[in-house]
Order: C-alpha cells, then structure tokens, then sequence
C-alpha cells in the first residue's frame, strides 16, 4: 500500500509539473495587450496599410519617368538601285530637375544612299554622338514628370498620416472599451460583496426569529433585498457580457479574429479603484496639438500639392524654348559617305512654340487656384476647431479628476457609516432597515466611484489622442 501511494504521489507531482500553469492561462489582461493587439489585427489600421502600398507601388510608377531610356530603329533599302541600310540605337535620361536631358547616339551604315538621304552616311566604324537638351521657358522648372513624381510623393506622405490618424482613432476606442470592461467587472464585485453580506445576515435572522428577538417582517425584508442585489448583480454581468464583446472587437488573436476575454482575465479591483495621476491643467496644449495633428498635417499636404499644380498650370502658359546641343563624330575609315564625314561635329538647336489663346491653361489654373482658396480656409476652421476642442478636453479631465476625489472621499465616509452601524446593530442600538441602507449607500458610493474614474480615464484618453501622444497610445515613445 505505502509503495502504491508512493507511486500515486510520484504520478502527481509529474503531471503537475507539467501542466500548463493556471495564472498563465488566466493571467491579468492588460491595457497595453490591448493596444498592442488592436495596433497589429485591427482590420481598418490594416486596410490603410494596404493602401499606403498601393500609393507607394504608384510613386515608384512616376519614378519611372527618370528611368534610362533605350531606343534602335534600323532602316534599309530592299530592292531597287540604292542598296543602303543604317542602324541607330540611342539612350537618353532625364536628369529630373532644370528641364535638362543628357543623350547618346550611335549610327552605323552601309551601301549607298541617294542624295536626298545623305545624312544616313557613316564612316566604316559608325558615328557617335552626345548631346544636352535644355529647356529655357516651359518645362525648365516643372513639367509633367517632375509634376507626377512631386505629388506621388506628397500621397505617399498623406498615407502616412491617414494611417496614423487611423491608428489613433482605433488606439483611443481600444483603451476606452477596455477601462469600461475593466469597470463593470469591478461592478459585479461591488454588487456581489453586498449580496454576499445579506445572505450571510439570512442564516442569523432566522435564527433570531425562532428566539423572538426579531419580528419575521425582518426575515422577508432580508429577502427582498437578497432579490433585489441578485438583479443589481444580474444586470452588471449582462453589462459585463456587452463590455467583453466591445472589447474583443479590439482584442485579436494571431489569425486576426476577436477574442472575448472572460471574467477569469480581469484584473484585481485595485486596479479598477487606482488612483488616477493626473495633474490639474491650466494651459491646454494648443501649439503642440496643433503641430502634431493629423488632420492638419493631411490639409497642409493637400495645400503643397495644389501648390504645386499651380507652378504646372502657370507652366503651361509659358512659351516653349527648347535648345539642344550635341557633339558628333565618326569613326573608322571614309565610307561611301566621303571624306564630309571627317571630324567633330558641334550642332546647336533651337526650337519654339508658343499658345495663343492658352484659355484651357488659364482655366485649369483659375480651378487651382480656388481649390488652394478652399483648403486654406479649412486649414483656419481646423485650426479653431482643434483649439476648442482641447480646451473643452482639458475642462472635462479637470472635472473628471476633481469629481473622481470627491468621489473617492465619499466612499470613505460611506464604509465608516456602514460600519459604525453595523457595530451599533450587533449591540442592538440600531434597526435592520438603518444596516441595509448604509451598505447600500457604501456600495453605491463606490460605484460613483467606479466611473467617476472610468470619465477620468476617457478625459485623459482623449486628451492624449487630442495631443498625440503616441507613447501612451501604445504607438511608440511619448
């Protein structure tokens, strides 16, 4: 037998050990699991994401105006009494900036050629030649190109901060949803612990019924108020059950989709109840919010691209004056050409254009014009907007923490109620129904409490989101 229990107890002890540990599978969930979690499965951080590739795969698209081009053309004569035949292949590449394009030939021919295409001759060893163009009116500062690659860029940068703005969006909706979950958990316990307290009276009152010392009345109103807390904790774990679907709308798991956390994740009442370190703030944050801002940040971006199609329309009335200069020189020895092929050839060349009536230019730069008119006066609304908005910000987290003490204060005056008449009912100086409305006084009381704290935690959330500060976002460092 003791050999048997030796075993037994061997078994055991292995097994639990190798058990998966309990406060790991229930461990506290946390404010900054949450907004971890949020940060990497929310599906709308994840569609902006999407979206700021899809403008930078279009940015590299205008890039590609700047790429080296490369172009041959070969010409010959099939039948006929000239035999001639020439091949060129060129390269040019835009350098991107000065309306300037540098460029390289090579030309290479054979037979013979009518005077009329004299120019296709080339020494036996080809031609080559390199050249500059220069654009001195229209296109020397901007054209469509640079235009494309400009404003490409600037939606990259208005993607950046749709993402941001978004993450700041879903970040503030998080922590919120999880101080309510946290809250209404701390709830039910307030509401348990007074139930508790009059099921543990039941047993008593009955006792002191059976003796006389209590009318029965007594026994039924310990009933009722046993009926009425069971409906007060009823109700608090229905709300309890809505915040934990709120929440697992934020919290995902790898594959991304919600996961509910249960009662068993909750952390301690403590944490509920904790005091919130907020100074009092005199002088709202206006400067800061209003340069860390996203939708201004993505109002100032959309002002610089219009600015921009403003240079390219005004561009578009300027008169076009193109001058190309090349050098040119044949190799090899004289071929059907003649010795005219001999030497460096230095070749200067004009060309100009100009609009007339130009009324599409001068339209499509009027359009501009009122459109950079209009983001301007959004840009001044936005700007008083987000003024008044963090000064009503500051006022609610202000009131938010005062009322929060208050509240706090009043708790504790509550409890010392209770429980000096609770002393005074246990030396039958008090009634049952004086000890019933001081414990349901106390547990309102923390209730008040409860979300006097949860309003303190949403003012301060919303303040943080108001300034933008990442850190306490769970988006980065302050």
């Amino acid at each position: 037998m003791t050999r048997r229990l030796l075993f037994v107890s061997l078994v055991a002890t292995a097994l639990l050990c190798n058990a998966p540990s309990v406060a790991a599978r229930d461990a506290d969930l946390t404010a900054n699991e949450v907004l971890q979690s949020s940060l990497q499965h929310f599906p709308q951080i994840l569609q902006k994401l999407a979206q700021r590739r899809l403008v930078a795969g279009q940015a590299l698209s205008a890039e590609g105006a700047f790429d080296l081009v490369f172009s041959a053309d070969g010409y010959s004569r099939a039948s006929g009494f000239w035999d001639g035949r020439a091949l060129s292949g060129t390269a040019q590449q835009d350098l991107g900036r000065g309306g300037v394009s540098l460029y390289g030939q090579y030309r290479l021919s054979g037979g013979s050629f009518p005077i009329y295409e004299d120019e296709y001759f080339t020494n036996a060893g080809g031609e080559f030649k390199v050249g500059v163009l220069f654009s001195l009116l229209r296109d020397r500062s901007i054209d469509q190109q640079r235009f494309a690659r400009r404003d490409a860029a600037l939606a990259v940068r208005a993607a950046d901060v749709q993402v941001l703005l978004t993450k700041l969006g879903v970040q503030r909706q998080a922590l919120i949803a999880y101080w309510r979950w946290v809250t209404v958990g701390s709830q039910i316990s307030v509401y348990e612990d007074l139930l508790r307290n009059a099921r543990e009276r039941e047993s008593g009152l009955i006792e002191q019924v059976r003796s006389g010392a209590q009318a029965e009345i007594s026994l039924t109103e310990n009933r009722q108020n046993i009926t009425r807390r069971q409906a007060l904790v009823t109700a608090s774990r229905r709300e309890f059950e809505q915040a934990a679907n709120s929440l697992s709308f934020y919290l995902r798991g790898a594959d991304g989709a919600p996961m509910r956390p249960t009662a068993a994740r909750l952390p301690g009442t403590a944490t509920a109840f904790e005091t919130i370190a907020v100074n009092a703030i005199k002088f709202p944050a206006v400067d800061l919010a209003r340069a860390n801002r996203p939708e201004l940040q993505l109002l100032d971006n959309a002002i610089e691209r219009t600015l921009q199609r403003i240079a390219l329309d005004e561009n578009a009335l300027k008169p076009k004056l193109n001058l190309d200069v090349g050098f040119a020189r044949d190799v090899g020895g004289i071929a059907e050409g003649g010795r005219s092929r001999e030497g460096t050839d230095t070749v200067f060349g004009l060309e100009f254009s100009v609009p007339l009536q130009r009324r599409a230019a001068k339209g499509k730069l009027q359009q501009s014009k009122a459109k950079l008119e209009v983001h301007r006066q959004e840009q001044r609304q936005l700007q008083d907007e987000i003024e008044i908005e963090l000064r009503n910000i500051v006022l609610e987290l202000n009131a938010a923490r005062e009322l929060a003490d208050l509240a706090r204060l009043e708790v504790g005056q509550a409890q010392t109620l209770r429980d000096a008449e609770q002393t005074r009912f246990e030396r039958g100086a008090s009634d049952f129904f004086l000890v019933n409305l001081r414990e349901q006084a106390a547990a309102d009381a923390q209730r008040r409490l409860l979300y006097a704290l949860l309003e303190a935690r949403i003012a301060r959330t919303n303040y943080d989101a108001a300034v933008v500060d990442l850190g306490r976002l769970g988006l980065g460092k302050p």
